[in-house]
Formats: C-alpha cells, sequence, structure tokens
C-alpha cells in the first residue's frame, strides 16, 4: 500500500472516530467536542437548557445558600430541567435552575453559576 493511501485512511479512520466521540456525549468527547458544547447554552428538543457551567458549582436543597449543600456540578457543562425564582446571587438577579447533580441528588444551582447570555433562560419551562 502506497504512504499516501495510508496516511488517507489514517485521516479518514481518525475523522470516523472523532465524529463517534462527539455522536456519544461531551463525556466521551474530543477535547475540541468539549470546547463546542460547552459554548452551547440553549434549550433542546427535550426541553432542558444545556448549558456551560462553572466546574465546582454546589446544588442547594432549596433557592437559597442558606439551605442544605445537596452536591456539585464538577463538570463544565451540563443541563437543568427548570428554572424558580429564590435568594439574590452575584449574578444581579434571583433565578436559580434545577438539575441532578453528579452526585445523582437534585439540588438548585443559582444562575450565576450557568453561563447563560439571560436569566430565565428562554424557552426553559418554570418550576
Amino acid at each position: 500500500m502506497s504512504a499516501r493511501k495510508k496516511i488517507a485512511l489514517g485521516l479518514a479512520a481518525a475523522a470516523l472516530a472523532g465524529g463517534l466521540a462527539t455522536a456519544t456525549g461531551p463525556a466521551m468527547a474530543t477535547p475540541t467536542a468539549v470546547k463546542g458544547a460547552a459554548a452551547e447554552c440553549g434549550v433542546r428538543s427535550d426541553g432542558k437548557l444545556w448549558c456551560g457551567n462553572r466546574a465546582g458549582a454546589k446544588g442547594y436543597e432549596h433557592r437559597s445558600y442558606g439551605s442544605a449543600v445537596r452536591g456539585p456540578l464538577n463538570t463544565g457543562f451540563s443541563w437543568f430541567q427548570c428554572w424558580g425564582r429564590g435568594d439574590n446571587h452575584p449574578g444581579g438577579n434571583n433565578i436559580w435552575y434545577w438539575t441532578q447533580l453528579d452526585n445523582g441528588q437534585w439540588g438548585n444551582v443559582p444562575a450565576v453559576d450557568v453561563h447563560t447570555s439571560v436569566d430565565p433562560a428562554p424557552g426553559l419551562r418554570q418550576c
């Protein structure tokens, strides 16, 4: 097999592998695909807000920093089921997003920790 053909086959295999990794989701994506996913922030057809967030953000039992911490968002890209009003936070509003945290618990994350351009996120239902 010629060197040119080997290179072409190698490039095709790499492109296919990259495409498969991207299709399975951010957890299995290449670093480039993760950057692209983290830049996304919008409500998908499943009704959830998929958006970048501050890695290490805490989820609270209630929409208040004074309530119990339920767990963290360790990743920098998550989905959020709905939004509600709660205590004001450093983001300059009182919007909090409800999600399943990385430890399996459900919690409220202040909008300051979610990379939305406007709060509440357009198209996301209120809860």
